[in-house]
Formats: C-alpha cells, structure tokens, sequence
C-alpha cells in the first residue's frame, strides 16, 4: 500500500452468506419457509417462501464471489455448488480480517450478497422481517470477535415500519453500527412516506445511519424495463443499476423527510457518487421555480444533504475528485464492493489514484474519517 494512513475504512463490502443461514437463524415458526438452496436431483434450486425462486438461478449467485475474474473463470464457477469457488476473506471473519491487513484497510463495514435477492420475490410482511431478523443475527455474530474491524449493518424491510423500528433496535444492540433499506418498498410506498415515520423516528433516536443500498428488483419495477430484449442487455442493466436507489434517495426529499427528522442520518450507497454534484444543483434548481411548490422542504435540497448525507463512490470512478470540494468534502466514502464481479479487483490501486489530488483533509475523510464519524466507529 502506497497510501500512508491508519483509518482506511471500507464503506461498502460483501460477504457469502452460508447457504443454511436462514435455516439456522431464522424463528423457528417460519424454518419451513426459510431461505434455502435445495438439491433437485443434480440441480442446485433457490428456494424462497418455499417455492423456487421466480427470477433466480442459483448457479448466478456464484458470480458474486467472482471480482476479478474473467468470462471464462465465471462460467467455471457457476458449474460448481454455492459458493462456488469462494474468494479469500467471504465466507470466514478471521480470513477477512487477514484481507483487511494485506491490503491496509483498517475496517469494513459489511453487508449480504444471497440477502440482496429475497426482497423483491416476498410479499408476506410478517416473513419479510422474520427474513431480515435472521441475516442481522448471523451478521453480528459474523462480526462480533473481529475487534472491531468488521463492521455489521442490519438489513431492514420496511414492511411494517414499527416493527422495522424494533428489529434495528435490536440489532444494534446485537452490534451493528447502522442499518440499510432496499431501494424500494412492499408497500409501493415511498421510503419517506408519513407512514414510514415510525421507523425513521426509531432509527434516529437510536442515532444510527440508514442506507439505501441496490437490490435485485422485481421486473415490474426495474427502471431499464422499458425497453424489450433487456434479459441479454447484461452491461446496461448493470449500468442502469444505480437507478433504483437514486429515485428512493430523491423520494426522501420530495416526501419531506429531513425536516420531519433532523437528526437522521443517510447514506447512499453502491449507486455511484460522482453524479451527485449536477444532481444536487438540478435538485436547488427546480426547488427555485414553480416545481418546488409542492416538495415540503424549508430549505434548498443542497443544504440537507451537506448537513444529513453521505454517498459511497467507486474507486474507479474518474469525474469524483473534481466535485468532492463543491459537494462537500465530508461528505464521501468509498467501498470495495469485495467480492462482487461487476468491479475489477485492483480497487487499491485505483484509491490511491483516486485521492491523489485531493486535499489532505479531503483525502483522509474520503479515505476513513467520514464513515468512522457517521457510523460511530
């Protein structure tokens, strides 16, 4: 490592869920309705809700461990069973904590990989959070004697907003530092809807970070579904991903969140960052003219995310120095995305790169600082 500091911190890594978790954590009363991978004859099968998946194949979930493979080394992997050839450091905490010293990082903070599929299939509430409940329990024992340097967050289904409120209290009891949210809902309604207030109350009186992070989404609300021929179009659904989670994040502020909560504290990650300076000057423009008229906000939408959010960029991503002094230079992480394929591996590398021009002070909060002070770290 080129970069010479001690508080690297990974915003944004992944890891292989076994593929027993759900079966093994989840309330007894919903284990027959578990997540689970089910041996078909010589087929391997991705049960959901006790039913094989509508949208998934489980021999894809092989790529997630894939980072830096090539087409060939992919198509390898998905002949064999979950997890396929796992990569060092996804599938054991004391091999990720080893990773974390290879390569300088201080910390991670950690987030599923098989977790990010299920929501989108369930329409049951109460195994909607039973789902949940059960990752977050194995993710904070996953984490809990890495001293620190592996960092839980909870996922949250906000199908019930007070119970979503009672399982993030307590998860972070459990040990996780902060919590993340689909980029849609079950209900169809807006993260910020009124009717989510009981869950945003919860999370900011807890005083932890929420996330909206990329998820798989059902086809009827995939924002590339416009077009036919799509299932092939794998680059541009990939591209087109970070589409998800930014309507969820401008939601937030044409439902009125940050003045409801004040306190909260969000962070979009997995989506992208470099975007964010001509998103927020679109953002005040309208605000300025006869479109704002109805977005219940006091203030110009600029002046909540410089005092209540946080967005994670790429290593790779070329345009992020030029705009991280306009944004804010406090408000930026960066993450590995560790060990998902649709990134290349050298992502150290290309960190070192990125901060290069910065300022010392922008440097170290993008390198560390700024996610050790939202999440408490």
């Amino acid at each position: 490592m080129a970069i010479d500091f001690d508080n690297i911190i990974d915003a944004d890594g992944h890891v292989l869920e076994p593929a027993d978790l759900w079966e093994r954590y989840i309330d007894p009363v919903y284990r027959d309705r578990a997540l689970r991978i089910r041996r078909d004859g010589e087929r391997e099968v991705l049960e959901i809700d006790g039913k094989p998946s509508q949208f998934f194949d489980i021999k894809v979930f092989t790529m997630l461990g894939a980072m830096g493979k090539s087409s060939e080394e992919i198509a390898a992997m998905m002949g064999q069973p979950y997890p396929g050839s796992a990569p060092f450091g996804s599938t054991d905490p004391a091999e990720r904590v080893e990773q974390l010293d290879r390569e300088g990082i201080a910390k991670a903070v950690l987030y599923p990989s098989l977790g990010l599929i299920w929501e989108c299939e369930l329409e049951d509430t109460d195994l909607s959070l039973a789902y949940a409940k059960a990752y977050n329990r194995w993710i904070c024992e996953f984490c809990a004697d890495s001293g620190g340097r592996l960092i839980p967050a909870a996922h949250i289904s906000l199908a019930d907003p007070v119970r979503a409120g009672d399982e993030l209290e307590r998860a972070v009891r459990d040990g996780a530092k902060g919590a993340f949210l689909a980029p849609y809902t079950l209900t169809r309604k807006p993260h910020a809807h009124p009717d989510h207030d009981a869950f945003w109350a919860r999370a900011e009186e807890i005083g932890v970070p929420v996330a909206i992070h990329p998820m798989a989404e059902h086809p009827r609300i995939r924002t590339y579904q416009r077009f036919d021929g799509m299932s092939k179009a794998n680059w541009m659904q990939n591209a087109l991903g970070m589409q998800g989670p930014q309507q969820a994040f401008y939601g937030l502020f044409q439902w009125g969140l940050f003045d409801r909560f004040p306190e909260i504290k969000v962070v979009l990650l997995e989506s992208g960052a470099g975007w964010i300076g001509g998103a927020l000057d679109r953002m005040d423009a309208t605000y300025r003219t006869a479109l704002g008229d109805n977005l219940p906000l006091k203030e110009k939408p600029s002046v909540y995310f410089k005092r209540q959010c946080w967005i994670s960029g790429d290593p790779d991503e070329r345009a992020l120095a030029h705009i991280v002094d306009y944004v804010g230079d406090d408000r930026f992480f960066w993450a590995t995305d560790y060990p998902h394929f649709d990134h290349p591996g050298n992502y150290m590398e290309e960190l070192e790169e990125l901060v290069q021009p910065l300022s010392q002070r922008a440097r170290n909060n993008l390198l560390g600082d700024s996610v050790s002070r939202v999440y408490a770290l």
